[in-house]
C-alpha cells in the first residue's frame, strides 16, 4: 500500500500568510494538491498539519484524507517527514513525500513514480526534469527507521546520497516537480505560468 505524506505544517514565513490557503483554480493550493493525489494510484493520504492547523483542517475536512499534527513543526520540514512516517500504519509499504505547496504536479507524474517503484523494486524513486531532481520523492518504508535518525541539517538528501545505488530516477516533462511556492512572488509566477499553459485559472 502506497501512502502520500503531504507536508502541510509549515509557518509560511516567507509568504507572510498561510500559503496553502491561497486560491488556486477555484480552490486552495492544499485542496488542489490533495485532489491531484486522489486522482493518482496512491492508496491513502496522510496530511501532516502544524502551523495553521485549524484553518487547514477546516478547509480539507470533507476530503478523503487522514490528518496528523506535528507539534514540533517549528523544527523544520524533516520533523514533519519523520512525524508522518511514524504515523503510517505497519502495513504501509511506501510513502510519497509530497510538498503541500506544489499544486502544479499532475497525477500522471505520481503514477509514473509508483509504476517505477513497482517495476524496479528500488527503495527510492525521484522524478527529474531538465537534469534536476524534484518532488514528490517515493521512499520504500524499509527505510522507515533510518528516516527517524536523519540529520535535520540534511534531511532526505542524506538518505538519497547514502542509498544512491537503490534509487531510480525517472525523467518527466513537467517542470512543476521543481517549483514550490515559498513567496507571494513564486505564487504569482506559478499562476501566470499555469494560465499561459491553460492548466489552471486564477479564480
Amino acid at each position: 500500500m502506497v501512502w502520500a505524506v503531504i507536508l502541510a505544517a509549515g509557518e509560511s514565513r516567507r509568504a507572510g500568510s498561510p500559503k496553502l490557503l491561497l486560491p488556486w483554480g477555484g480552490k486552495t493550493i492544499i485542496e488542489t494538491v490533495i485532489d491531484r493525489v486522489i486522482q493518482s494510484k496512491v492508496d491513502r493520504i496522510l496530511v501532516v498539519l502544524g502551523a495553521y492547523e485549524d484553518r487547514i483542517r477546516k478547509k480539507i475536512q470533507n476530503l478523503p484524507v487522514t490528518t496528523t499534527v506535528n507539534r514540533a513543526y517549528h523544527r523544520g520540514m524533516l520533523s514533519s517527514i519523520q512525524h508522518g512516517f511514524a504515523s503510517l500504519p505497519d502495513h504501509a509499504r511506501a510513502a510519497l513525500v509530497f510538498l503541500g505547496d506544489q499544486p502544479s504536479i499532475p497525477s500522471t507524474v505520481l503514477d509514473r513514480i509508483i509504476d517505477a517503484w513497482e517495476r524496479t523494486q528500488k527503495g527510492i524513486v525521484r522524478p527529474v526534469c531538465k537534469g534536476k531532481g524534484g518532488h514528490p520523492l517515493l521512499v520504500d518504508l524499509k527505510y522507515r527507521e533510518e528516516v527517524k535518525r536523519l540529520d535535520p541539517n540534511t534531511g532526505l538528501v542524506s538518505l538519497v546520497r547514502e542509498h544512491a545505488d537503490d534509487m531510480r530516477e525517472i525523467e518527466v516533462d513537467d517542470v512543476g516537480i521543481l517549483i514550490d511556492i515559498d513567496t507571494i512572488e513564486n505564487y504569482q509566477d506559478e499562476m501566470n505560468r499555469g494560465v499561459e499553459h491553460g492548466t489552471h485559472h486564477p479564480l
